[in-house]
């Protein structure tokens, strides 16, 4: 068992040797030589050195030494012609320098590349968000935990009488002065606190070699003394070692084996090996984006064995949790590795022998248990009640559940080995096979709609939800498609089309009653022409025959309007290509006189002609017109009557690339802005006694059901609703 785990391990680092060349750019702030930046290097080339397939490219920007902004420029100069034939998969920026010059300069010479960070001191979540570079960056924070390493030396030393802060005045030190200056006023009662950034070497040496006994020195930074001298990071702490006889803090790691005795330190160790992990997963495909900012830094407890031993402190009293170096030295510890394979092959037999017989039994299980999983898997499909079928590259079915199964009316063993085409109409089996083809090639999702008629009439409406599936060996097996029966929902959303088209009868009474006057008063003029005729004896066969023509043109003008109404409330049962002018002219047929008698001016202006079309449903679609245009009616009533103001609906129709727009402008006066963002949602009315579902069902039926577009607008005192409705099928 181990050898096929060791095997796979092996294997799989393998593949990933086997990967394309992944470039990783390392930018440090520091110089190398620097132990921190030194440190942050180890760590992250050790943790890449196990992958052949990564490239990284260490660069130094030296800002201990020289920081401003003509020398960033003249950095960017540089790094343009340096890297201008090369492009990195990731690049890592160590300290606030080098994050700060990407942020800058990272979308001149590394357009969209992410970032990772480590080593930020003080982290400003204002810089990245910068020249939006947000979305490319990510990291790790470091941070110096002043309060726990004064919370320490106030517990080793219980009768300290003063403690001496060493710092500078580099951008660090100030930053790490503001910090302490809201944590020393905590601990002057406990003892005297002394802060010295601003000393010559010379004079600092002598200060701290006059210091008595039952005082301690916490060394924050010291890059530069009073005259500007540099110093290394090794050089400022052993002049100071070398006259100090007083215990000595630090709160980085790359200060030990310098003369401190340790603390709760910023590790550059860990730092490396923190960010070097992200990269991995950046890497190996991971979204940059979802990758969080990591905010605790790794501290760690860390002491020189040499200078506890030489204060005798022991800091197991202190400390749980700790890690100690300089330890003389340990035979096991040195040959920890030696050890561990003497032991380890000592009881190998023995455990060669247990693993074997447990090996053995373990596998008898596995096939009961893999057994009872497929069993328990193809008892789970039947369960489900959503029609489910997968099938290979080939389009062939390999399997269904039993919902599919009892839809189809077959067997599922009768299912395997057909196509689409075995089950569905032509063209839904070919617009289906697209799909599956190109779910094929791009690895991604798709979600459908599908109606399928029955041989019982039936008309049942499904969701298709595909997506690839994969082998154990990495290859594509093929599609699986869960099937969501949503007959019920669109149903109910006809109803509610319907319930709307019900709300707009009394409107449409009304309408046809106005279409009536008129010829109900000719036929009645015609009537009481007749009969005197016929009562003076008058009556000639040719008036009978005019009579009868001239009632005919009535009856058969009021019969259109009742077709018009009839088949406006038929509910329209498929899509259909149909002329936008043809749905206003029966619309107005039904609307028009009673638009006309209430002082309002209908006006259609057809831009781009009178051939305009729309794909979509036919009755549907004059329903949302009808609501639009009686809408705009009652709310010129209520608002201009009053006042004897002739109103105006004007109706715009034109065209543009994907869709053919309508526009239904009227004077009554403008919507409430606070109100005009909810007017399409669902029995939301300003009517008093209005359902509140004419322009939701609106919406529905242009949005949903004609993958259209509609929405308002106030332009001055007018109120304008625009559709955009396709003209084509997709």
């Amino acid at each position: 068992m181990k050898k096929i785990l060791v095997l796979s391990l092996l294997f799989g680092l393998y593949l990933f040797a086997q990967e394309p060349s992944k470039e990783v750019l390392l930018l440090h702030s520091y110089h190398k030589g620097y132990k921190w930046t030194d440190d942050i290097s180890k760590a992250v080339e050790k943790n890449f050195e196990k992958y052949s397939n990564i490239n990284l490219t260490t660069i130094y920007m030296d800002t201990k030494k020289v920081s401003n902004d003509n020398y960033f420029q003249k950095l960017y100069e540089l790094y343009k012609e340096q890297f201008k034939n090369r492009k990195f998969d990731v690049i890592i920026a160590s300290d606030n320098s080098a994050l700060e010059f990407l942020v800058e300069y990272q979308k001149k010479l590394f357009p969209k590349t992410p970032i990772l960070f480590c080593g930020i001191n003080y982290f400003d979540e204002k810089l990245i968000d910068k020249n939006g570079m947000r979305k490319y960056i990510s990291g790790v924070i470091e941070q110096v935990d002043l309060k726990k390493n004064f919370e320490l030396i106030s517990k080793i030393h219980p009768k300290l009488d003063k403690l001496i802060i060493l710092n500078d005045k580099s951008k660090t030190g100030l930053i790490m002065k503001d910090d302490l200056e809201k944590i020393i006023p905590q601990y002057n009662n406990k003892f005297q606190i002394e802060y010295i950034d601003n000393m010559q070497m010379n004079d600092l040496k002598k200060y701290v070699s006059n210091t008595n006994n039952n005082t301690a020195l916490l060394f924050v930074l010291l890059f530069k003394d009073k005259t500007g001298k540099f110093f290394t990071y090794k050089e400022s702490l052993e002049h100071i070692k070398s006259f100090s006889h007083v215990p000595i803090y630090g709160l980085w790691d790359f200060y030990l084996n310098y003369g401190v005795i340790g603390g709760l330190l910023t590790s550059a160790q860990a730092q490396g090996d923190a960010v070097s992990k992200m990269v991995l997963e950046v890497l190996n495909g991971k979204e940059i984006t979802k990758i969080p900012i990591l905010r605790k830094s790794p501290n760690e407890y860390i002491f020189d064995f040499n200078e506890l031993k030489k204060f005798n402190i022991k800091i197991e009293n202190y400390v749980d949790d700790f890690t100690i170096v300089n330890k003389p030295f340990s035979f096991y510890r040195k040959y920890k590795i030696l050890v561990n394979i003497t032991i380890a092959t000592m009881l190998l037999f023995i455990i060669l022998i247990i693993l074997m017989k447990a090996n053995i039994n373990r596998r008898k299980k596995l096939q009961r248990d893999l057994s009872n999983r497929l069993e328990f898997d193809k008892v789970l499909l039947d369960t489900i009640p959503n029609a489910i079928y997968y099938k290979n590259v080939d389009g062939k079915f390999i399997g269904c559940n039993l919902a599919f199964a009892n839809l189809m009316g077959l067997t599922k063993n009768s299912v395997v080995g057909k196509t689409a085409f075995d089950f569905f109409p032509h063209d839904i089996a070919l617009k289906n096979t697209k799909i599956d083809d190109k779910l094929l090639k791009t690895l991604k999702t798709d979600t459908s709609e599908m109606a399928l008629h029955f041989n019982n009439q039936k008309i049942k409406y499904f969701i298709l939800n595909k997506a690839v599936y994969k082998n154990i060996d990495g290859r594509i097996g093929g599609i699986v498609c869960i099937m969501d029966d949503i007959t019920e929902r669109v149903q109910q959303k006809q109803f509610l089309i319907q319930q709307s088209k019900l709300a707009e009868m009394g409107d449409m009474v009304a309408a046809i009653a106005h279409q009536w006057n008129e010829p109900l008063v000719e036929l009645s003029a015609q009537i009481q022409d007749i009969q005197t005729s016929y009562l003076l004896d008058e009556l000639k066969d040719c008036q009978v025959e005019e009579f009868v023509n001239d009632s005919m043109v009535q009856i058969k003008y009021m019969s259109r309007t009742l077709n018009d109404f009839r088949n406006f409330l038929k509910p329209s049962t498929k899509k259909v290509t149909f002329p936008i002018k043809k749905a206003l002219d029966e619309i107005n047929e039904i609307i028009g006189k009673q638009v006309f008698y209430s002082n309002i001016n209908m006006k259609f202006n057809y831009i781009d002609g009178e051939d305009l079309v729309v794909y979509g449903y036919e009755n549907e679609f004059k329903q949302v017109l009808l609501n639009l245009i009686n809408n705009a009616k009652t709310k010129i009533l209520e608002n201009l009557l009053k006042e004897n103001i002739k109103g105006n609906i004007i109706i715009n129709i034109s065209k543009s690339k994907q869709y053919n727009k309508i526009e239904i402008i009227d004077d009554g006066g403008k919507i409430d802005e606070k109100i005009i963002s909810s007017i399409f949602e669902p029995y939301f009315t300003t009517k008093k006694d209005g359902t509140g579902i004419g322009l939701y069902m609106a919406k529905v039926i242009v949005e949903d059901k004609m993958q259209g577009k509609i929405k308002v607008k106030n332009i001055d005192n007018k109120v304008v609703f625009t559709i955009k409705v396709p003209f084509k099928k997709d």
